[in-house]
């Protein structure tokens, strides 16, 4: 049943070329909303068309929040996104708007919509150290092992390239002894959450995938990148371990050709939005999941009225 005492919340939620970003600008328009960016790609100035930003017309026609809110070498935590959107949320609510809540980094939507209290924890300098350099060692894949080994449930939420990820979850074990995906607890949630999916047969959303990624090599993906390397950011940054990224720069680094780099993008997008699945299940009764098509907007609006209605 609905708490009649709390806001609602709209999330849009689906995997990477679902379509997400058309759809919540319609019903934000429809609803007298406003998005709040849950993709943790969005947040970087100057990474744009390798993340498929908003286009600056689509920012004009719905106010977005938290993009380009950070520069490429800064470090986002969780604990901040939460913060932030939360802060961003209650504003939105507080100047009688709707808030919807749109992206597919699943860990950043259920922070939100499961209240996670997330564990306190400090930077420990010399242990980053020591785990950057065993990272090193054995390799990105490797450092994963050990997570999955002492943490396998995190570790089933991490993509191994994301070596960051994996030493903060290494580092929450090693400072107190427990596992990171125990520490991470949950509240009710502060909203009235109303979660819509969009939902493609997984061979079509393989197609629009490589279609998004061919416009993005021809609207200047290459480019991008070798700009933001003029710009002397290190080829190493975290952030640029981001799909499109790792691989173009393996590319300027004359380490594979183009032709490989697009095959590799077009692979690990696919291997990454399996990952994304594990967040949000088919099973899960929270989400409504709508069959995308060109009804697709008008069967969440019935969704998202009826549900309104009901709360």
């Amino acid at each position: 049943m609905p708490d009649l005492q709390k806001e609602p919340l709209i999330v849009i939620l689906g995997p990477t070329a679902s379509g997400k970003t058309a759809v919540s600008i319609e019903l934000a328009k429809r609803f007298n909303g406003e998005i709040v960016s849950a993709d943790s790609r969005l947040l970087y100035r100057g990474m744009d068309i390798g993340t498929a930003k908003p286009t600056q017309d689509e920012k004009q026609s719905i106010p977005h929040h938290l993009i380009d809110v950070a520069d490429p070498d800064e470090i986002w935590s969780l604990a901040l996104y939460q913060r932030e959107a939360y802060r961003i949320i209650d504003d939105i609510h507080k100047r009688g708007k709707l808030p919807l809540l749109v992206g597919g980094t699943g860990q950043y939507i259920r922070a939100i919509i499961e209240g996670w209290r997330i564990p306190p924890q400090r930077p420990d300098d010399h242990l980053r150290t020591v785990l950057n350099h065993w990272a090193e060692e054995i390799g990105a894949e490797g450092l994963h092992e050990k997570l999955k080994v002492l943490d396998p449930e995190a570790a089933h939420h991490i993509d191994y390239r994301n070596v960051r990820r994996t030493i903060r979850a290494l580092e929450v074990i090693f400072r107190t002894g427990e596992r990171f995906s125990d520490l991470r607890s949950r509240q009710d949630c502060r909203y009235n959450p109303i979660i819509l999916g969009i939902e493609h047969p997984r061979d079509i959303l393989y197609q629009r995938i490589d279609q998004r990624i061919d416009l993005m090599l021809s609207e200047g993906l290459v480019d991008e990148v070798q700009r933001l390397l003029d710009e002397g950011y290190p080829p190493d940054m975290p952030n640029f371990s981001a799909i499109g990224y790792a691989e173009i720069i393996q590319y300027l680094q004359g380490k594979i050709t183009l032709e490989e780099a697009i095959t590799l993008i077009k692979r690990n997008t696919r291997v990454f939005v399996r990952r994304q699945a594990n967040w949000f299940k088919p099973g899960d009764d929270r989400i409504a999941w709508v069959p995308a098509g060109e009804d697709l907007v008008e069967q969440m609006e019935s969704i998202i009225r009826r549900r309104l209605d009901e709360g």
